[in-house]
């Protein structure tokens, strides 16, 4: 087989978005080039100009639609990809619920035409696919471990990670052995890369945290909202398993190397989180002491839906993907405001 940087190219759906840049970053470090497909319904060209400028090297873009079947096949067909990582799709939880109807047409169709893709252009494929810890609803134990029932998703956005789960272990099923998938189930990535130059820039309102607290610091935003100071936590406040995006996007290499070790007709799945709980309030404080900077926040009622407590057991991936995070909240905080910083400037 020829050993060319072409031949280990690894297809990106969704490779300019937030999580998806950084792992164009570590694939570029593992001598796997990305080549990212991206609409840039919900990035920007900014994030390949930060690709380019970390790993020096200029990514492989091509601005489609993952669900056009006859764009991917030919980008398929010409950097001869047998892996892929795919991303792609719509993220924001609300908008799923008032919008439904485009979160299926979206969320599942680009795995469909990803799996008819690699299916008809040699009929073999290695398939990471994006999903997230949101598939367990309300966990029946914590820490959350891959044996946790899945499927009881609140909103139609963790019903698409769900169902795209089933079609992807089914096509794997009918492939005879000519695919394979890892799963891999995100906790709740935030920070950035070191370099500032990549980072989380949500259009709109903030869906998440982390983005919402420095924009705060920012001065974009008067002040943080915290739903809820009366769960049974130890100050109140809803605790999370926050992830490190780069520890995050490290997974995916990993997992891509347990692929490419343990042949093909396999479907596993793996938590990506740190095993520790943090509150919503430790976040704060934590990010107030390492930037030196005050984050005016305000309790509000809690949300409907969300639950005091969820933080993954990770050990699976440790222990078979020789993965486990090693970056810390500080480190999560101060490299989520560096990339504000540097971002915001670099706008201007």
């Amino acid at each position: 087989m020829q050993n060319t940087a072409e031949s280990r190219a690894v297809l990106l759906t969704g490779g300019a978005g937030y999580i998806g840049s950084h792992i164009a970053v570590e694939l570029a470090a593992s001598g796997r080039p990305a080549v990212i497909v991206d609409n840039l319904c919900n990035s920007s060209e900014e994030a390949l100009r930060g690709i380019a400028e970390i790993t020096g090297v200029e990514p492989v873009f091509y601005r489609t639609d993952a669900r056009d079947k006859d764009a991917m096949r030919e980008i398929v067909k010409k950097h001869n990809i047998t892996e892929a990582i795919h991303l792609a799709g719509l993220k924001s939880v609300a908008e799923s619920v008032s919008n439904p109807l485009e979160y299926y047409k979206v969320n599942l169709g680009t795995t469909l035409t990803l799996l008819e893709v690699l299916s008809e252009c040699g009929g073999t494929g290695k398939v990471i696919f994006s999903s997230s810890a949101t598939v367990y609803g309300v966990p029946d134990h914590i820490p959350v471990d891959e044996d946790a029932f899945a499927g009881t998703c609140f909103n139609p956005y963790g019903r698409t990670k769900y169902f795209n789960e089933q079609i992807i272990a089914d096509v794997v099923a009918a492939s005879e052995g000519r695919l394979s998938a890892v799963l891999l189930r995100y906790f709740n990535p935030i920070g950035a890369h070191p370099s500032g130059l990549i980072g989380e820039v949500p259009t709109g309102v903030p869906n998440n945290l982390m983005p919402y607290i420095t924009q705060v610091a920012a001065g974009k935003r008067e002040k943080l909202y915290v739903y809820g100071n009366d769960y049974e936590t130890r100050d109140g406040t809803g605790v999370r398993d926050y992830i490190h995006v780069v520890d995050l996007a490290r997974g995916h290499v990993k997992a891509l190397e347990w692929l490419e070790r343990h042949g093909e007709g396999k479907v596993e799945i793996f938590n990506l989180g740190t095993g520790r709980g943090s509150s919503v309030l430790e976040i704060v404080h934590t990010f107030e002491r390492v930037n030196n900077i005050k984050i005016p926040y305000e309790f509000a009622p809690r949300r409907p839906g969300d639950i005091a407590e969820y933080y993954a057991d990770p050990s699976k991936a440790e222990r078979e993907l020789g993965w486990r995070a090693e970056l810390s909240l500080e480190d999560m905080c101060r490299d989520a405001w560096n990339a504000e910083k540097t971002l915001q400037s670099r706008a201007k």
